[in-house]
């Protein structure tokens, strides 16, 4: 450390470097600035990742630096999610990264929190769960609990109880060693323009972990009324598959981790369906084509394992493996009252012959 005091000088080492990946959000950086300033947690600093912002962000941030000399600013064109987060983990130099996003906003002893728990346990990363937040119509928090019951207060190989490779990636409610993750080279998918650059990251972060730490408590405010968030755009149709085709890459280029084929895929699924479920046709038509097209090839390759599957998923997958068009006819059916009406569903999608070929599936107890 450069001196005693860590709100009165700069540092060199920090315990944790906090990321805030910063575009056009004026609207909220200061409640989240506020958030990271005031952490009882005071041996960090404050990285924010301006990416190119047309709005009052810039300044907002340097009202922060004037105040603050934690915060520091790193100014960037525009190149999107993973870009800024890769440039922020190069700049980093604390024993813990944080991420916070520029819409979110901490508990005051989050990070507090997460590091004790990180070395308590001598854990790689820390996790915990975290709110719902709605500040429209009125202020709300809503508990989203993301860390398996069974595995919170104690350090858990994710490989061995792989829960939480199947939860929310929710890579805000945690920290994590900086020096676990440069030794395995875990870092963002850096597609210009793409969304969902946590899955990837999140995959890669408990595959190759042996310790984590769980939490019960929650440590984050996770904004649901933010309409500009990627997770609402219906541009971003297969950025998705793009983190699943990384996700494949590195299973690939690591052979020692091939039994995690199988949770990987129910993770795909998982993804893919969600993905679905938001688009509006035709987008979601084009997107269940991609599945099945997805779905059959990693069949042929021997990547589904379904003895990790729900029941039900399994039988999600094998109908888009099987029937893109049963799939979304079954859909529809499922939210139609009266047999005549989901009838009506499966002659609309396919004819008679989709209806029957519905009809024997059901029969069989597929």
């Amino acid at each position: 450390m450069l001196c005693v005091s860590s709100r009165g000088c700069y540092m060199s080492e920090p315990l944790v470097s906090l990321l805030v990946p910063i575009y056009n959000v004026e609207r909220y950086l200061r409640e989240c600035l506020d958030s990271a300033c005031s952490q009882t947690l005071e041996d960090i600093e404050i990285i924010c990742l301006n990416d190119g912002s047309t709005d009052s962000s810039p300044d907002i941030i340097r009202e922060y630096m004037a105040r603050d000399p934690r915060v520091r600013m790193v100014d960037k064109p525009n190149s999107g999610y993973g870009a800024s987060m890769n440039r922020g983990l190069a700049e980093a130099r604390g024993r813990y990264i944080g991420i916070l996003e520029s819409d979110d906003f901490f508990e005051p002893d989050a990070l507090e929190m997460l590091v004790n728990a990180a070395e308590k346990h001598k854990a790689q990363v820390a996790k915990a769960n975290f709110w719902l937040y709605w500040s429209v119509p009125e202020e709300k928090n809503e508990l989203f609990e993301v860390v398996p019951k069974k595995a919170a207060g104690r350090a858990v190989n994710p490989s061995e109880e792989p829960d939480i490779f199947f939860a929310k990636p929710s890579i805000w409610s945690a920290v994590y060693r900086r020096d676990f993750l440069f030794e395995h080279g875990i870092d963002f998918l850096e597609t210009p323009g793409a969304s969902f650059q946590d899955s990837a990251f999140n995959f890669k972060v408990w595959a190759c972990a042996d310790r984590v730490a769980f939490l019960d408590e929650p440590v984050l405010h996770y904004r649901q009324d933010n309409e500009s968030s990627s997770v609402n755009s219906p541009s971003k149709v297969y950025c998705i598959c793009d983190e699943h085709a990384e996700m494949d890459r590195f299973l690939e280029a690591h052979p020692e981790k091939q039994g995690l084929w199988g949770v990987k895929e129910k993770v795909k699924l998982d993804n893919y369906l969600w993905n679905y479920e938001r688009l509006a046709s035709p987008l979601n038509d084009e997107f269940l084509q991609r599945m099945h097209e997805e779905f059959k090839a990693d069949m042929a390759v021997g990547r589904v394992d379904f003895s990790v599957f729900e029941p039900w998923k399994k039988k999600d997958f094998q109908i888009i493996c099987d029937s893109p068009e049963l799939f979304k006819a079954g859909r529809a059916a499922s939210t139609s009252k009266g047999a005549l009406s989901k009838a009506r569903c499966y002659v609309q999608e396919g004819g008679i012959s989709l209806l029957v070929k519905g009809l024997a599936r059901k029969t069989k107890g597929r």
